[in-house]
Parts: structure tokens; C-alpha cells; sequence
């Protein structure tokens, strides 16, 4: 992956040059970049101004990351260091499910498929696993190969409606390995699953599918920098094809696209436009009731409501994200892995105020909530090798523990 300049070992450039250069080429305002390292724009400006000198590693492994930087090289003019070597621990199992993805089965048509109603429920399971309280990565990658492998034979050998509905159920694994490749050193899995996902929506013929593709699509696209209106251009698209006054499936998947284009367009500082569609997707969580919540996708109120907490982060809305930080109940929500992803959420907006103590108490939270979830996010892991070095003294202890229990050099 290219760096910020064309040669990334040039040492001519200081430092607070090549944080400029590489925020530019991302598209990132100083608020929004400041925002996703949790750290206020004065900071930010700070660094780039060259008024304030290079942070500790755990930091410029946080920006490394947020600026889409491959290593450390590109930002600091040594060499020596490269980001994946510190951000993105790898799960035990990415070996096989890499295997998975990228190796190929040849069975003769005329070898029976697994009935269509056995592997939906298999796919039901492993939503289920991912879902569930305990290590979700490990149990779901248990299951991903073998579900993979049926469901893709299923696809080649069935025709008409139960293709269809085989498809479907493809489309809904390979969601699954999407999420189980996040905060893997694996980009580019991530990036093919989610095409996969996508043209399997896409053959299924389902409108339904297509929008939950656009969803987790719209979190590649975000992740790896693509141009904002690109990725608010498909979730459109994709809603375009629903009917909210068809069922509740179609108003859930149109409000999960809402809070797609609103979460694109926080990420480019774009206030008003991520408030418009966050509200969108607050109506349709309104019209499905408060009691509701999406079997796999977990679209409802209490999502709804913490995105809101991710998008006032990405604005840097400082007070506003603490003040939601505080008001956010996610005893409600009903997958253990999201309470985590959440709840780390919530340490991001406490960080974003400089409250160190209150972070680091919502990160314990998260790995008590869902450890997988916990160990593998970057900006968890970062978060707790800088407060090791750098906390105050009476939460050094408990960022030392969590070092520990996340293989994190401390």
C-alpha cells in the first residue's frame, strides 16, 4: 500500500510533514483524524504544526492505522517498524478460513447438495455463535469452512428458487467471514468476501439481500478509504429497493442503510448529513417498535441509538459523544459481541474528552462483555499499551492486566 510520499524512507520531510501528507491523501479533515485517535483537533493541529513532538508508539500505531498507513516508516522516516506488526494481532484460526476463501472445491453436480432448510439453519447457528456469549471468533470460525464449502456446492448444483434461496444464505456466510476478518491482518479477504457477498445477493435476485451486502460493504468501502459518496451512493441504491410499507425486514435493512450513509458521511466530518440519516434510520427503528431488534443484523433501537454514539465520536463532538456515552443503556441489545463492540464505542468518546479513567473502565467492560470482541479491536489494543506507559497511576494496573490477557507487549 502506497505511503504518503513516494518515497516513505525520505528523511528530509519531519515528521508533523508526513502526518499532513498522509491525512490529505486519506481526505480527513484534523477534526475527524483527531476524533478516531481520540484526541481533541487542538492536538491534532499540534502535531502537524510541529509544536508537539512525536507521540509514544501506542499513538502513532493509532494513527498508523486511522491513516491507512502500512508502516510506521511513512510517518515516523525509520524503517525498522511496521504498523501490522503492533495493530492487528492475528486469530489462531485465519489460516483456515483463509483456506476456505481462497481454495477450491470440484464436486461432480450429480453429488447431492445438502437439503436448502438444513443449511439455512446451519447459517441461523452460526449467527447464533457470533452472536453468543464467549469467544464468537473462535466458535464461528469452527464452523465457516465446512458451511462455506456446502452452501457454495449447494449454489452449483441446485436451480431455480431453491438456487435463490441458497444464494441468499451464501451472501449471509460470507457476511459472517467479513466480520470475523475484521481487525485481522487479512485486508484484502475482507475486501473479496465482501464482492462475494455481493454478486451472490446479486444472482439470488433478492432485494433483501442486496441491501444487507450494501451494509457491510459500506463498512469496507468506509474502512478502506474509498470516496464517501461512493459508498452513500450504494447504500441508496440499495434502499431504493425496498418497501418499508412491505414488512418489517424491508423497514429494518432500509434504516440499517440510513445508518450506513450516516456513518460515511461522520467519518468526512459531514454533520449534517450524517444527522440527517442517522434520523432516517431513527424513524424506521420508531416504526418497528422499541421491543424489536433484527434476528442477525440486530437492527433496532438500542443499535440505532449507539451509532449515534460512533457517529458524534467521528464528528469529534466531544461533549455530545460523552453525553450519549452516558445516557447509553445496551443491557437491551441482544448479541453480546455488539454490547462489546459498543461499549469500546463508549471508551472511544471518554478518550475523546481526555477521561482516561472512565476509558479504560468501559474497555474492562468490553472484554468482560465479549473478549474476542475486545482483544482483536486496534483501537482497544492501542488505547491500552499507551495507558500502560502513559495512564494515570490508579489505572495502570488494570490497562497492565488487560496487556496481559491481550498478548500485548507491556
Amino acid at each position: 500500500m502506497p505511503g504518503p510520499t513516494d518515497n516513505p524512507a525520505d528523511v528530509t520531510t519531519t515528521f508533523a510533514q508526513r502526518v499532513r501528507r498522509a491525512r490529505e491523501r486519506k481526505g480527513m479533515t484534523r477534526a475527524a483524524a483527531a476524533a478516531r485517535v481520540g484526541r481533541s483537533y487542538e492536538w491534532w493541529k499540534g502535531i502537524e504544526s510541529g509544536r508537539l513532538r512525536m507521540p509514544r508508539l501506542p499513538m502513532l500505531m493509532r494513527m498508523a492505522d486511522i491513516l491507512d498507513v502500512s508502516s510506521l516508516a511513512d510517518l515516523t522516516g525509520d524503517d525498522r517498524v511496521t504498523a501490522s506488526t503492533y495493530s492487528n494481532a492475528a486469530h489462531p484460526s485465519l489460516p483456515r478460513v483463509k483456506d476456505a476463501l481462497t481454495s477450491y472445491s470440484f464436486q461432480t453436480p450429480d453429488e447431492e447438495p445438502q437439503h436448502v432448510e438444513a443449511l439455512t439453519a446451519r447459517v441461523r447457528h452460526a449467527w447464533l455463535l457470533w452472536h453468543g456469549i464467549g469467544d464468537h471468533r473462535t466458535n464461528v470460525a469452527d464452523v465457516l469452512p465446512a458451511l462455506l464449502a456446502d452452501l457454495q456446492h449447494a449454489a452449483r448444483a441446485l436451480e431455480g428458487t431453491a438456487r435463490r434461496r441458497v444464494l441468499v444464505a451464501l451472501a449471509e456466510a460470507y457476511h459472517l467471514t467479513q466480520l470475523y476478518l475484521s481487525f485481522q491482518p487479512a485486508p484484502e479477504l475482507v475486501m473479496l468476501t465482501g464482492d462475494r457477498a455481493m454478486a451472490a445477493a446479486q444472482d439470488a435476485d433478492s432485494p433483501q439481500a442486496i441491501a444487507g451486502a450494501a451494509w457491510y460493504m459500506n463498512h469496507v468501502y468506509r474502512d478502506a478509504g474509498e470516496a464517501h459518496e461512493a459508498r452513500v451512493e450504494l447504500a441508496m441504491k440499495a434502499a431504493e429497493l425496498l418497501r418499508r410499507d412491505h414488512s418489517e425486514e424491508d423497514t429494518a435493512r432500509w434504516g440499517l442503510l440510513q445508518l450506513a450513509a450516516a456513518l460515511s458521511y461522520a467519518k468526512v466530518g459531514q454533520k449534517g448529513s450524517a444527522e440527517y440519516h442517522w434520523s432516517k434510520a431513527d424513524e424506521a427503528a420508531q416504526a418497528l417498535g422499541a421491543a424489536y431488534s433484527h434476528p442477525y443484523l440486530i437492527f433496532g433501537r438500542g443499535m440505532v441509538d449507539a451509532y449515534r454514539l460512533t457517529m458524534n465520536v467521528d464528528l469529534a463532538q466531544a461533549m455530545s459523544a460523552a453525553t450519549v456515552a452516558a445516557e447509553l443503556d445496551l443491557t437491551g441489545m441482544p448479541s453480546a459481541t455488539r454490547r462489546g463492540f459498543h461499549a469500546i464505542e463508549s471508551a472511544r468518546a471518554y478518550a475523546l474528552n481526555g477521561e482516561d479513567i472512565a476509558a479504560v473502565h468501559f474497555l474492562s467492560d468490553a472484554n468482560r462483555l465479549s473478549p474476542e470482541t475486545a482483544r482483536f479491536n486496534t483501537f482497544a489494543r492501542s488505547t491500552v499499551a499507551d495507558l500502560v506507559e502513559s495512564g494515570p497511576a490508579a489505572i495502570r494496573p488494570t490497562a497492565r492486566a488487560l496487556a496481559r490477557e491481550w498478548g500485548i507487549p507491556a
